[in-house]
């Protein structure tokens, strides 16, 4: 504190309106209270937390040993849009007499409730500092404007993603006055591990229910079409009837449109349906472990969208309330929810399933950096707000530390000899590479992944890094979608139906994908290497194998089966020699470094290799860097092996551009400078004349394969739409 010249403690005043920001809010009270040494801190409750009918939520804030110093009643009941403007209103009448009282020297305000704009304007007026938590981000309701007007009256923005830290920039915010920590509530999400889980379960859904077997509902109205998102509620009771599961459904919050909402409810007699439990509110704590082990969570709330991602819970999100929000892949959207049939299919789809633990809006640390923000503020600094306006520097990162973390990937290479795993940063810099020899079996090589990842997370914290998630490149045929790796090469063994998503998601809680090593070096090239911008190009690997992938139209093709790229089985002769796919001819069997190998040993046993300058140990193991060095060096048979496998690359690619028409290809891999050459001849003499303008070059990536894990997550679109 003294460090920024203020001599006394930072007086504090926390507003919470409802349930909903309140779970946002503890954390940072809970951080708060544990340093009186710089802090005093002031609870102000209003809003919602004060009506019966909606639970009297102030109580779990009592229980949380909090003193809240003022309540204000602020909700004019009616529950349409007069009265949330009426309520607007009452709250500006009451809050200037607590905050002359309070005098507190930063006001912090979370999200975008009508009430929050209320607290905001009055702190604005009052020449009071405020801090807006979750500013930046995009909804898709009423609620996205208020949220924009709050950010434009604080002086000091907290955030949770880094989409929401741009828009804020955006909005000619100050970038020095922006945090980008994450959503406190993840900070209680990611440490909560209750064991007895069971009792709670059996608590608020019933005895019998198992977990996995039950589900969520939580759904609020739309206060800028409220009949429809009535109807909406109504077809969902429907299909949950229908889907018959034990279900627990919240009450909706206190916009216009709750009160129509409850009358559906009771119409329908979902309080008194043996397969409902209507409440009006459930701990948070509680709530975590109810939505943790739900079979799925339906409805419209941020919740669903935000926090249910930690635990990789199955998501429908029901019309366009959160459409603009960023989500996990366990998210399925239901934008038109007009029929029950539509919501019924979701319900199928969803139910059951897990998903990839998602941590977008934060990593359990977001209230460290929370209270490091607020001791850096500096009371003797001028109190008017500055706008940054356009044009917005492009290097957006901070000088203070607590804001300099490097977004980054873990990113695993499973070799044929080698396992990697790297920390690379979104500019495909490798921050920190691990090796060891990639174990024989299943069991040691599942540990020995576990354990690299879980170092290199560790250490990553030290080295400043945001870890956004791993990915891992592998030999052999991949469905990427399940994060399974199908069949293995014969270089990797025990390595077929493999699930590698499952095991290392649970154990690092951070989302996971995997793909083939050659789709992986085409997307290294696609975000790093001569690839970028480009639409359509081909990336051949040359190197124990011959691998590749294909980018059309700027996306990555995978086939039907998992199965495109394959180009190293492409047949360039039918009597050719075999390869270890069990075919003749295929480019691997000619170019590969195990066929170079393979020649390299019998021109070494006829006493054809060896030339002037060249020598081999006894124990040495002859490989294709001989058969190199011997045509470098003058050894015209060894280099007639050479052209013969640049040749059949060669065809190989003149086929790949009869096939695709790419306008570049790229060679990489440690064989590829010694092809390159050889490869634009066969393209000049066999292409056709409107193919023949195609650029081949050799990459200029050092390390593709943990470059393209990298970039499965670095460049992964999370949304998707139903």
């Amino acid at each position: 504190m003294e460090k920024n010249g203020n001599n006394r403690k930072l007086r504090v005043c926390v507003a919470t309106c409802n349930r909903a920001d309140y779970s946002k809010l503890a954390p940072i009270m809970f951080g708060i209270k544990a340093e009186p040494q710089f802090f005093e801190l002031d609870v102000v409750v209003l809003g919602s937390h004060l009506i019966d009918d909606y639970g009297n939520t102030y109580r779990m804030i009592e229980q949380d040993d909090f003193d809240i110093h003022t309540r204000l009643h602020t909700i004019v009941r009616g529950e349409d849009e007069a009265a949330m403007v009426e309520s607007v209103g009452l709250a500006l009448v009451k809050l200037p007499d607590v905050l002359n009282r309070l005098k507190p020297d930063i006001v912090i305000v979370h999200g975008d409730r009508f009430d929050a704009l209320a607290l905001a304007t009055s702190a604005a007026l009052m020449n009071i500092r405020i801090l807006h938590i979750e500013g930046g981000e995009v909804s898709g309701t009423i609620d996205d404007s208020i949220r924009h007007a709050i950010t434009k009256l604080a002086h000091f923005h907290v955030c949770c993603t880094r989409s929401a830290e741009q828009h804020l920039i955006s909005m000619c915010e100050d970038h020095d006055r922006i945090l980008l920590a994450g959503c406190p509530s993840y900070d209680k999400l990611l440490s909560s591990k209750n064991k007895d889980y069971m009792s709670i379960i059996r608590m608020w859904i019933g005895e019998d229910v198992k977990p996995r077997d039950y589900i969520v509902a939580l759904q609020h109205p739309v206060t800028t079409d409220i009949k429809h998102s009535i109807k909406m509620f109504e077809l969902t009771l429907d299909a949950l009837i229908s889907f018959n599961k034990r279900t627990l459904v919240l009450f909706p919050n206190i916009d216009a449109g709750s009160k129509e909402m409850v009358r559906v409810m009771r119409k329908k007699g979902i309080e008194h349906h043996p397969n409902f439990r209507a409440v009006k509110h459930v701990p948070f704590e509680q709530f975590i472990q109810l939505v943790a082990h739900a079979g799925c969570v339906i409805g419209n709330s941020s919740c669903g969208v935000r926090e249910v991602g930690a635990f990789g819970t199955p998501v429908i999100n029901l019309g366009t309330r959160q459409i603009g929000r960023e989500t996990g892949e366990n998210v399925l959207h239901v934008r038109d929810a007009d029929t029950q049939n539509k919501i019924l299919q979701a319900l199928h789809l969803q139910f059951g399933k897990r998903y990839p633990c998602s941590k977008i809006y934060g990593d359990g640390n977001a209230v460290p950096r929370i209270l490091k923000f607020l001791k850096s503020i500096d009371l003797k600094e001028p109190l008017q707000k500055k706008f940054c306006f356009p044009p917005v520097k492009e290097n957006i990162s901070q000088d203070i530390d607590h804001i300099l973390e490097t977004q980054s990937a873990l990113a695993v290479d499973l070799g044929g000899t080698n396992l990697r795993v790297a920390i690379v940063s979104m500019k495909g810099e490798i921050v920190k590479k691990y090796t060891q020899l990639n174990p024989k079996t299943y069991e040691d090589r599942i540990e020995l992944i576990l354990k690299m990842c879980m170092e290199a997370a560790s250490e990553a914290v030290n080295l400043n890094c945001r870890i956004l998630g791993v990915g891992i490149s592998t030999g052999g045929r991949v469905n990427p979608r399940e994060g399974i790796v199908l069949h293995s090469t014969k270089l990797i063994q025990e390595w077929s139906s493999v699930d590698l998503r499952t095991p290392i998601s649970d154990a690092l809680h951070l989302p996971v994908w995997v793909d083939n090593d050659g789709n992986c070096a085409a997307l290294a090239e696609r975000k790093f290497g001569h690839g970028k911008g480009v639409e359509n190009f081909v990336t051949l690997i040359t190197g124990t194998g011959i691998g590749g992938g294909i980018i059309h139209q700027h996306e990555l093709i995978h086939g039907s089966s998992f199965c495109a790229a394959e180009l190293g089985h492409i047949v360039v002769s039918l009597e050719g020699p075999e390869c270890l796919c069990g075919s003749h001819g295929c480019i691997e069997a000619y170019a590969s470094g195990i066929a170079l190998q393979r020649e390299a040993k019998k021109l070494h046993d006829e006493d054809l290799l060896l030339v002037g300058g060249m020598s081999v140990k006894t124990e040495e193991t002859i490989s294709a860097v001989h058969l190199i060095q011997a045509a470098k060096l003058g050894n015209a048979k060894a280099d007639s092996i050479l052209r013969t496998a640049g040749t059949a690359l060669g065809l190989g690619v003149v086929n790949i551009l009869h096939t695709m028409n790419p306008s570049l290809v790229i060679l990489s891999g440690v064989l590829a400078g010694h092809y390159v050459n050889i490869v634009k001849d066969v393209i000049r003499r066999q292409a056709l004349f409107s193919a023949e303008t195609v650029d081949v070059v050799v990459s200029n990536l050092a390390d593709p394969a943990l470059l393209g894990a990298a970039s499965l997550v670095l460049d992964y679109s999370t949304r998707r739409i139903y």
